[in-house]
């Protein structure tokens, strides 16, 4: 089959959209898939109960149901029906959608098949499970939808038994992949993916014939060579005493038959095959990674199958945590071997390698603020250098910031190092064990991170210098910047979500912590110390001291700012250390304070 029919099967179609109600902590949810989608966010957010509630759509999820899975809302009261709503379009090689689904397709689908109201085709149907009341157990049922309809209404709609059907399409199956994948473990077990590539493996009879003749020959010279073997094989023969002496003992250190094989079937990995081992001495990430590729062989191999039979096939590829055990660039060529297999995959993870390599319109940030899962995407309408930007400044260099709780935005290299700082004083703690991203955006160029932030769900605050250059107000170019993004978007800038915060009237953050602070002290220790690099006599460090005492504080601040790339550093030690003794008010500028204030309550 040529390879331009091969990508019409695997790209023809496309689950765009999930919706769900009543499963765990999602009460009512919707998200848009596309081929590949990288579901990120805390934990706790809702990214395995997103992959379950698929998988009880179009998987075998139904059978592992239980009470716990029900939703409880905040007057602790158990749902009575678990929802999910799944609709499937058509697609071309590119992947947008197109009016009508191929041959093969609607052969599948057949009378279940709708149209909207611009006469493009779709399959939709609900899957719901709810407790049977004479039994014990769980009655799940899937119905086809007539319409898909506004989000807004979708649980008004109902379903007519008329339109009820029971099995699974064999075409569209849903792989699920966990955490705790592991080849070894799989190896020995029929229903792993290992062991249903097994199960496919079959000869021609004429092959069976020479492979078994090869297998004799090899079972006759591993006896011979071996005097053990050779003196079990004569003893053995006195059993043809119990037969009349028709009988005929064999020894086979190798399965005599070739379908047997399997049975005793083994996978070795190493630098070269003289060097190669058993998995089972290897470590996780290499056993996780191969119960991966496994996965990727099954599809692979099911797809052939179906194009052999002129049959459609999609598979739903769910990986949680795929990064799990791995090295970060065994993270980004699994995700490039996600990326290229068969179908669709939708992958949740915590790993910023892996999500810095997936395009951002892929990305689907799930958060569970105010106690129910929420998907937030990026928006549309972003220019191609903002995108350009986002990847650059954004993916490659900050990740964290995707799977961050909050995030704190400032300009530059002095607040780069002692923002942090400033955060221990005030929280007693790290922003890390706080969930919470601190970066700086060399500049005031806030836009691209608020755009990406907002849109995937994670609120910001930004603390500003105040300063005017060459006739330029920093406070009137970054309230231009933020006035611009609220008029082109419907990004949500409420205070539940947004905080913009200025230093002192008319100080950047050198003359803020010298003049509204008061830190002359710790950065005149700050100075002395960078000085011992150079000369560490106290009589030079005297003279030092004294020159830096009898600077004016405009005269310091000018220091500062000149010397910032190799200074600032020193200050974040100085400030850490608060030989001084200072409370964190004193230490901590007023602006940075409403911004950790508004911090705490986000994170609460």
């Amino acid at each position: 089959m040529s390879a331009g029919i091969q990508k019409e099967y695997t790209m023809s179609i496309l689950v765009d959209k999930v919706r769900i109600s009543g499963f765990r902590g999602i009460r009512d949810f919707e998200m848009s898939l596309p081929r590949v989608a990288v579901l990120i966010g805390p934990n706790n957010c809702g990214k395995t109960s997103v992959l379950k509630a698929l998988q009880l759509a179009l998987g075998d999820y139904g059978r592992h149901l239980s009470d716990e899975d029900f939703h409880i809302d905040g007057d602790d009261e158990r749902s009575e029906k678990i929802i999910v709503d799944v609709r499937i379009v058509s697609t071309n090689d590119e992947g947008s959608r197109q009016n009508a689904f191929s041959k093969e397709w609607t052969n599948e689908f057949g009378d279940k098949i709708r149209a909207d109201a611009a006469g493009r085709q779709f399959f939709a149907f609900r899957t719901t499970a709810e407790p049977q009341a004479a039994r014990t157990g769980f009655l799940v049922e899937r119905h086809t939808l007539q319409e898909w309809v506004e989000y807004a209404n979708w649980l008004s709609v109902v379903t007519t038994s008329s339109l009820k059907f029971s099995s699974r399409s064999e075409f569209v199956p849903f792989v699920s992949i966990d955490a705790q994948r592991d080849i070894h473990h799989e190896l020995n077990e029929r229903s792993s993916f290992v062991g249903r590539v097994l199960s496919q493996v079959k000869y021609d009879k004429a092959d069976v014939d020479v492979l078994e003749n090869m297998i004799a020959d090899v079972n006759k010279e591993a006896v011979s060579k071996s005097a053990p073997l050779a003196r079990l094989k004569e003893q053995l023969n006195a059993l043809n005493e119990s037969f009349g002496g028709e009988g005929n003992a064999e020894v086979t250190p190798f399965p005599k038959k070739l379908r047997d094989l399997s049975k005793n079937f083994s996978v070795h990995f190493g630098d070269t095959a003289a060097s190669s081992f058993s998995m089972e001495y290897h470590g996780m990430g290499t056993r996780s990674w191969a119960s991966m590729l496994a996965v990727k062989a099954f599809t692979g191999l099911m797809e052939e199958l179906h194009q052999e039979e002129a049959e459609p096939y999609h598979p739903i590829i769910a990986a949680e945590e795929p990064e799990a055990h791995l090295h970060p660039n065994a993270q980004r060529s699994l995700f490039s071997q996600l990326f290229d297999s068969t179908g669709q995959a939708i992958v949740s993870t915590h790993s910023p390698y892996l999500a810095a390599m997936c395009a951002l319109a892929n990305l689907r940030s799930l958060s569970a603020r105010g106690g129910h899962t929420q998907c937030y995407s990026l928006i549309d309408g972003l220019s191609g250098e903002e995108l350009k930007s986002l990847h650059r400044e954004v993916m490659r260099n900050k990740g964290e910031i995707l799977f961050a709780k909050a995030i704190i935005l400032f300009e530059g290299q002095t607040e780069d190092q002692v923002a942090p700082v400033f955060f221990e004083h005030w929280f007693k703690a790290t922003a890390f064990s706080k969930g919470v991203t601190l970066a700086a955006v060399n500049g005031r160029n806030y836009g691209p991170y608020i755009k990406l932030a907002l849109s995937l769900g994670i609120p910001v605050a930004i603390v500003s210098d105040n300063d005017t250059a060459d006739g330029n107000s920093t406070k009137t170019i970054v309230d231009n910047q933020i006035d611009k993004i609220k008029s082109e978007t419907d990004l949500d800038f409420s205070e539940d979500w947004f905080f913009l915060g200025y230093l002192s009237d008319p100080n950047d953050l050198e003359a803020e912590i010298v003049k509204a602070c008061g830190l002359r002290d710790e950065i005149i220790a700050a100075f002395v110390e960078r000085a011992k690099e150079v000369n560490q006599h106290p009589k030079y460090l005297a003279v030092k001291q004294k020159e830096l005492e009898e600077l004016s504080d405009d005269d310091l601040i000018e220091k500062m700012r000149s010397e910032k790339t190799s200074y600032s550093g020193f200050l974040a030690d100085k400030l850490s250390q608060n030989g001084f003794g200072k409370s964190r008010e004193a230490v901590v500028p007023q602006a940075f304070q409403s911004a950790f204030l508004k911090v705490e309550a986000w994170l609460t």
